[in-house]
């Protein structure tokens, strides 16, 4: 329960400084906590005002919030804390991680999670921008960085190569 939702009710925070020291440096980065209230009114506003501009009634602008603004925060928020709750407990372990670290790849959870529910390279090897490596994983959120790098919107990202695979495999 805790690795699940526990860990919202405890004030223990993780400092920056010391696991990412440039996050707090990056003036976008230190944007998005000052905009969270805003960006919050902004995710339930939007499926609201879409419902009312599609249709031009309440039912359907409540119905919007109900579906594209409530439920889908929901599900969205269970998808990635049972990353962190079931990912720890069942699944494979094809790649090394430190002694106390139990991560899994849970295949049925990466189809729902956009690939990131193979936690075991993203434990073993932090800085890898794909997780779905072995053939016939699907890493959509690789495809995505993918996409944003040949944009010029991400740059310096860290792909697996061979060398690297091999130094972590179980």
């Amino acid at each position: 329960m805790d690795a699940h939702v526990g860990w919202l009710f405890r004030n223990d925070r993780t400092p920056a400084s010391r696991y990412a020291p440039d996050l707090p440096a990056d003036r976008d980065v230190r944007t998005v906590p000052r905009a969270s209230s805003a960006l919050r009114v902004l995710i339930l506003a939007l499926p609201f005002a879409a419902g009312w501009l599609i249709s031009g009634s309440w039912v359907s602008a409540l119905t919007a919030l109900l579906w594209a603004g409530l439920v889908r925060l929901a599900l969205l928020h269970h998808v990635t804390w049972r990353g962190n709750s079931l990912c720890h407990v069942i699944g494979e372990r094809p790649f090394r991680t430190r002694g106390h670290d139990r991560a899994t790849n849970l295949w049925p959870l990466a189809l729902l999670s956009f690939g990131e529910s193979r936690h075991t390279l993203h434990r073993a090897d932090p800085t890898c921008a794909r997780h779905g490596v072995d053939r016939g994983q699907l890493d959509p959120s690789a495809a995505v960085i993918r996409f944003f790098e040949r944009l010029s919107w991400v740059w310096d990202v860290r792909c697996p190569t061979p060398d690297r695979l091999a130094a972590r495999h179980a």
